[in-house]
């Protein structure tokens, strides 16, 4: 039989799955000394949606014809409300028919937006480049990979506050010997995944500022945007800066606001011409989101029940991070205040110095104790040397896990 194509063959399974597989073949042994896994891992809340989604699915479920095909775009009263919420969150005005696409998912967003983006090659040389953040989202270099292009990390880490000066980036990707020429987008994700830093609004319109220089695409990944803890000081949409539209497109989710992980629901916005190329991409691969589905998203978007349960949802994760950051303060890792990140579920973390790497580090922690994280190595080169946590368990399953690794000697 022919072979698949090199792209396919280079890579590996996602991270998330491969920890996900190694915890289930442990688990066995880990039960029997009463050590059964504690999933910390994959960032994705646990906690059922909102009762309204639920009720509205199914009186969705009796509206006629709501079984046919639906299309790419998206229906139109799901289009608008998405224009209604993005302009009652960040007071940013978009237009329903040009401006706004729907997406399986902001993860198949932006997957099928980099495979519209990127002329593939096989030769190393001439790849075009998209820079992404390092430590960042693993899933952003395998797509570039799997489309035949070429991923540049740009290094986030407290000394640049994480938010790196991009004309510095762009010297260094010279020096290092890449062609300028060649980049043709620069991802960004605030709130962050794995860090869960944010940004401020000075620091988006210098990358649209940036952007308009290089004559590059701004990729912004604002899946985490409602997921914060401070009402006085919520993450901005890239958007909201003047003339961003030139050059930028942003995409949202459902999965972490709402907990809708399963329903793999999402849009992409902003510069119309880009949204306009997806869209034709897309037209050729899928026929759009079940209607039902779309009738929750649109129902819960602007309404009440779903502002009160961001609010609580967030005021939950605020403490499940406090349990884990008292936790391990009590384990010996110095953690300032100032630290703390401000948005996700996300806690980033270095590893004890007795380890040489954070892959030996997450793999004693869960042959030991039966807890499941994630290397920083698998968030980029610059990740090495931490892991990352998902505080996303009932508060008794948190606790649980600080009580093994004070049982089990895990002291920085």
């Amino acid at each position: 039989m022919q072979e698949f194509n090199e792209y396919v063959k280079s890579i590996e399974t996602y991270i998330m799955f491969r920890i996900k597989q190694e915890a289930a073949r442990l688990a066995p042994q880990l039960e029997a000394k009463g050590r059964a896994p504690i999933a910390l891992a994959m960032g994705a809340p646990v906690a059922s949606p909102p009762r309204y989604v639920y009720d509205t699915l199914i009186e969705a479920l009796n509206i006629p014809q709501i079984h046919t095909y639906s299309s790419p775009k998206g229906e139109s009263w799901f289009l608008n409300e998405i224009a209604k919420r993005m302009k009652k969150r960040f007071d940013v005005d978009l237009d329903p028919k040009t401006e706004i696409f729907s997406l399986i998912g902001s993860k198949e967003g932006l997957a099928n937006f980099i495979r519209a983006l990127i002329n593939p090659s096989t030769i190393e040389k001439e790849k075009e480049i998209i820079l992404v953040p390092d430590p960042g989202y693993a899933s952003y270099s395998q797509m570039i990979k799997t489309c035949g292009g070429l991923s540049y990390g740009y290094e986030l880490n407290k000394s640049n506050d994480y938010m790196p000066d991009m004309y510095k980036i762009w010297e260094k990707l010279e020096a290092d010997g890449y062609d300028s020429a060649k980049v043709k987008a620069v991802i960004i994700n605030y709130p962050s995944n794995p860090l869960g830093a944010t940004c401020t609004k000075d620091y988006l319109k210098s990358l649209v500022d940036f952007c308009k220089e290089k004559q590059i695409w701004l990729i912004s990944d604002a899946a985490y945007c409602d997921m914060y803890f401070d009402e006085t000081d919520k993450p901005h949409s890239v958007l909201e800066i003047k003339g961003a539209k030139d050059v930028a497109v942003e995409f949202f989710s459902f999965s972490k606001p709402y907990s809708m992980t399963g329903f793999r629901l999402g849009w992409v916005c902003g510069n119309a011409n880009a949204v306009g190329a997806f869209g034709r991409l897309k037209s050729t691969i899928d026929t759009g989101l079940f209607k039902v589905l779309q009738k929750a998203g649109a129902e819960i978007l602007n309404s009440q029940e779903g502002e009160n349960y961001i609010k609580y949802a967030n005021s939950g994760f605020k403490r499940k991070q406090m349990i884990i950051i008292n936790g391990f303060r009590e384990l010996g890792w110095n953690i300032n205040d100032e630290d703390i990140p401000k948005a996700t579920f996300y806690i980033w973390l270095p590893i004890p110095p007795r380890y040489n790497t954070s892959e030996e580090f997450t793999g004693d922690l869960l042959k030991i104790s039966g807890i499941v994280v994630v290397p920083g190595s698998a968030f980029g080169k610059s990740g090495e040397g931490f892991f990352r946590l998902s505080a996303v368990a009932d508060d008794e399953t948190l606790r649980e896990a600080i009580d093994r690794m004070k049982k089990d000697g895990f002291y920085f």
